[in-house]
């Protein structure tokens, strides 16, 4: 059996008035989601319009990934991609 490695994808252009509740809502159809949040403005605790979306696995997010990338939601042509790492410098001083 193939191990379940969770995955997070990278969703921007969305709409100011799309919710944590909605995003999880729009990629649950995919699969499992283990965590969707929205990325606020500290100061206004408005959405920037980003956020991010967690699988349970590869194949579930992929499949989100090609349903959701240029869909339009609340209409704006939304982007969908796989999230990139942050990597620690080790060994520097």
């Amino acid at each position: 059996m193939a191990k379940r490695i969770p995955i997070e994808l990278f969703v921007s252009r969305l709409s100011h008035y799309t919710t944590n509740e909605e995003l999880w809502r729009l990629f649950s159809a995919f699969g499992v989601v283990t965590q969707a949040r929205l990325v606020k403005d500290t100061r206004t605790q408005r959405p920037k319009g980003f956020g991010f979306v967690r699988y349970e696995s590869e194949v579930e997010a992929q499949a989100a990934l090609k349903a959701m990338n240029g869909r339009i939601v609340h209409g704006k042509l939304i982007f969908v991609e796989v999230a990139k790492t942050k990597k620690r410098d080790e060994g520097s001083s």
